[in-house]
């Protein structure tokens, strides 16, 4: 090559370079996984709480060696699993997703709907029965593992694995692969809408019958009682036995009735070692992330949600299933580390919504606090409703929390307008003790509400399909739930308890950073995207991450 042809060459090089330099860095290799954790009703403090009694490789991993979002609050006030879950995998909210609660009542049929319910497919091996099925059919948008496998043609594999049902299949989304465990059999199971037969190591995991491992055993606390923040508070009288777990530890797993003992795990932190034991045989027998496209696994870690609910979220068994929790982080990470490495896999945990104490505690604090009952509240609002309105039957005839649902044949009958009783009803509710909001349906239809923070979460919570005729806001620290004393503490409201959740992302080549800025849970799925290189989800609303794009490159 002639002197004149070379420095032709290296200036063109040199022009290159400097596009290059001045476009930034490139953008760093797609993972080969993608792992979304979610603890059910983690709050956004526990965490931080327990750092330091954490060990190197759960917890403390995600929060030193990945970004951690310390300000990430839901923008919906409907606070429960299936709509939580919702907007992780999919980025929006509840009229995009379809989420309006995890049930509801469909006006057209009459009948309460579950929120992973499809009659069309039943329980694997087991005959088909009425609102026994599931799929995930009542979700309306796409979830960013949809997106995934969309983008390549089916060459990338979504799998999903929790104790419940709908935090496996939610975030499993329309194309993935979605398994969740049977309280009572101890095995994990799938749908029709997967496969039409197990797979033969799920025959094999379910035939070695990993949950007799526990029979007989006790859980006692990890360490000495006098290390726990909650050492003192071992047996208070709001806190709930499930089966005969009791209310103080040692809590027996020897419950001699088979169903019994497999349904108490799930409230135990043996319930999240074993969704740990199924993963790992999911990933060894899959292969996952170890193929030449991207995979992504969901993981439902559901047992801090049923300890939460029995013995309240400060509670002793509450601190001790986090720091077991944190064990159990520490093992997937390494065993991830182990199968595609941990620079080659993006994880994310976050939690569906936070918790409330329970009202008895609250109330100890000097509190206003309480429980409502929503059988008498029912029926206040419908002898309210008759007295006003001159009529002989209730107009009310279900409450999904948060909806109250009118009989509109009852409605047609009387000749009476929709929206002058949906009026009345919400004058009904705020005029009983312990709500401190009631919004109509044609009110959230017609959109324009006042700019309270709290009347824009119940916006964005909204369906309008399947959600009631009146949304309802207990005031805080107030218990709202179809059974009012089967659990010691609830969650589902749209304030600062409920909302606040942990938000994390770690590996995959991650710069370590601590964000203080307000953000949302649904920027998660976006940013998912965002670090693929896919288009977002179809529902979603949130916003990319900018701090995790960056720190990839």
């Amino acid at each position: 090559m002639n002197t004149s042809r070379r420095g032709c060459w290296l200036a063109v090089g040199l022009w290159l370079l400097g596009v290059l330099a001045a476009a930034g860095p490139l953008r760093a290799e797609r993972p080969k996984l993608i792992v979304l954790v979610t603890v059910d009703q983690l709050r956004g403090d526990m965490p931080s709480r327990l750092r330091e009694r954490f060990g190197p490789g759960g917890f403390r991993y995600l929060m030193e060696q990945g970004v951690v979002y310390n300000q990430a609050y839901y923008e919906h006030s409907t606070t429960f699993t299936a709509v939580g879950h919702a907007t992780l995998a999919t980025g929006g909210h509840g009229a995009q997703h379809g989420m309006a609660g995890n049930d509801w009542f469909d006006q057209q049929t009459g009948q309460q709907v579950y929120c992973v319910e499809d009659d069309r497919h039943h329980l694997l091996g087991s005959a088909p029965k009425a609102h026994a099925g599931t799929s995930p059919r009542n979700l309306t948008s796409t979830t960013f593992g949809d997106e995934l496998v969309e983008s390549n043609a089916g060459r990338s594999r979504v799998f999903s694995v929790s104790i419940k049902d709908r935090g496996a299949i939610i975030p499993g989304g329309h194309r993935g692969k979605a398994f969740w465990y049977a309280p009572g059999s101890g095995q994990f199971v799938t749908s029709t809408y997967y496969y039409q037969q197990y797979p033969e190591w799920v025959e094999r995991w379910n035939g070695e019958k990993h949950a007799d491992q526990f029979r007989g055993r006790k859980w006692d606390l990890l360490h000495d009682r006098a290390t726990y923040l909650a050492g003192d508070r071992d047996d208070r009288p709001f806190e709930q036995s499930f089966k005969l777990l009791g209310r103080t530890f040692p809590h027996p797993l020897d419950n001699p009735e088979p169903a019994d003992f497999y349904a108490t795990l799930a409230t135990t932190p043996m319930g999240d070692e074993l969704t740990l034991n199924f993963v790992r045989a999911l990933v060894e027998a899959e292969r996952v992330g170890q193929g030449e496209a991207t995979d992504m696994l969901a993981i439902g870690f559901s047992v801090t949600d049923y300890i939460g609910h029995a013995f309240g979220p400060n509670s002793l068994e509450a601190e001790d299933n986090l720091l077991r929790l944190d064990r159990t982080l520490a093992e997937l990470f390494e065993y991830l580390e182990e199968k595609v490495g941990l620079d080659r896999t993006l994880i994310a945990l976050s939690s569906d919504h936070g918790v409330d104490s329970s009202p008895e505690y609250s109330l100890s604090l000097g509190l206003p606090a309480g429980r409502h009952d929503p059988v008498a509240l029912l029926q206040k609002l419908n002898d309210g409703l008759r007295q006003r309105l001159q009529v002989d039957e209730d107009l009310v005839t279900r409450f999904f929390n948060p909806g109250l649902y009118l009989d509109l044949a009852a409605l047609e009958r009387h000749r009476l307008d929709v929206r002058r009783v949906e009026r009345m009803l919400a004058e009904e509710v705020l005029r009983q003790p312990g709500f401190a909001y009631a919004v109509t349906r044609t009110s959230l239809l017609a959109g324009g509400l006042p700019p309270d923070p709290i009347l824009q979460k119940v916006q964005r919570a909204f369906h309008p399909q399947r959600s009631g005729n009146v949304s309802v806001v207990q005031s805080p620290s107030w218990f709202l739930y179809g059974k009012p004393t089967d659990s010691a503490a609830m969650h589902g409201s749209p304030y600062p308890y409920d909302t606040y959740v942990p938000l994390m992302f770690a590996g995959a080549g991650m710069e370590p950073a601590v964000v203080e800025r307000l953000v949302s849970p649904a920027d998660l799925a976006p940013t998912i995207c965002g670090v693929l290189g896919i288009k977002p989800p179809t529902g979603s609303t949130g916003k990319p991450l900018v701090e995790v794009l960056q720190s990839r490159r």
